[in-house]
């Protein structure tokens, strides 16, 4: 058995204000258990929360424990500048010329903390790959689910763009690969030969063969439930699982980005499937693709539009000058795997 963080827990002198300002540090809310004159607030942050403690000390040296802040949508000097906005004193100014380093400010109570550069704006300094995480994966299933909410009337037995499949079991098997991709990172020793033995079956023939199927008898605003629930599962296992691990795929054994990566391709280009029958329109976020195509298709072409690239990576789509790809599949293996 092991432990994890529950909270990280900082002393202070009023923990309602001071849990205000990390709130809108982190975008995360206060409990709604916690008022102004509270003895203790809650910041309900993803991963460990933190808990604020009104105690009668005062602080007294510098912080022998403090947390480190990446943003996500903002560069490091943009959001030192909005922390600063926030309430934030600057301690030490430790960003260099070429965009590194970075920078350590006080929270109102003068609890240091560090400001380092985000992921993108990281690999975007040191020439890397972004990786797919369970992030992306949320991200994508949950806009993909919002997408094609919006056609809950349509006729949803029509045809799946190219496929010969309609769009409800093309919907279906969209939750049954997430489900698939979730339970390779589930056994505490994965198999690198065979996929865990479920059983898969189609429904009809021709049908697509899943071991995840929605109630016939369900709506579509159920049937999407059955995909953001696969999705979830999916997101949660890559989030949990060592990057060490790895399980088998039949394009290749892979480690949990492979498979968040996967689950991304899977619910990119599937909701473009359905989407196409129903008349919906579906663009996904240019960054999202980039970093798909950057883990299972490394050798794409370099086109701008990262969207057009992976509909033609995937034989969904033209691109100029180029054949069309009639027979394709990913790399799942990890990019540093020998062949």
């Amino acid at each position: 058995m092991t432990s994890h963080v529950q909270h990280i827990t900082i002393d202070c002198a009023d923990a309602y204000t001071l849990g205000t300002f990390w709130a809108a540090v982190l975008g995360a809310p206060l409990s709604d258990e916690d008022f102004p004159g509270d003895p203790e607030a809650l910041v309900e942050a993803p991963g460990a929360a933190l808990l604020f403690v009104t105690v009668p000390d005062r602080k007294q040296t510098k912080n022998r424990v403090h947390l480190d802040i990446r943003p996500e949508d903002r560069t490091r000097d943009e959001e030192v500048e909005r922390l600063l906005a926030l309430g934030a004193t600057l301690v030490a100014d430790h960003r260099k010329p070429n965009g590194r380093g970075w920078a350590t400010l006080a929270d109102p109570e003068g609890n240091e903390f560090c400001v380092e550069c985000g992921a993108a704006e990281r690999a975007a300094l040191t020439g890397t790959r972004l990786p797919v995480t369970a992030d992306d994966v949320t991200e994508a299933v949950r806009l993909a689910v919002d997408t094609l909410a919006a056609a809950p009337d349509a006729d949803w037995r029509v045809p799946a763009g190219t496929l010969t499949w309609d769009c409800w079991e093309t919907a279906e098997h969209l939750s049954d690969d997430l489900f698939a991709y979730a339970v390779q990172l589930g056994p505490r020793t994965p198999s690198l030969e065979t996929e865990v033995p479920y059983h898969w079956a189609p429904r009809r023939e021709g049908g697509p063969w899943n071991a995840v199927f929605a109630d016939p008898e369900a709506g579509v605003a159920d049937l999407l439930r059955t995909v953001e629930a696969s999705g979830a599962l999916l997101a949660s296992m890559v989030r949990t699982a060592s990057p060490a691990l790895r399980s088998y795929h039949g394009y290749g054994v892979s480690d949990p980005e492979g498979f968040a990566a996967m689950g991304v391709v899977e619910t990119l280009v599937h909701a473009h499937d359905i989407a196409s029958a129903l008349g919906v329109s579906w663009e996904p976020p240019a960054a999202l693709c980039d970093r798909a195509l950057a883990r299972l298709f490394p050798d794409a072409p370099d086109d701008k539009d990262r969207w057009a690239v992976l509909l033609w990576s995937t034989g969904r789509g033209e691109l100029p000058g180029r054949e069309r790809v009639t027979s394709w599949k990913w790399r799942s293996a990890p990019l540093d795997a020998q062949d």
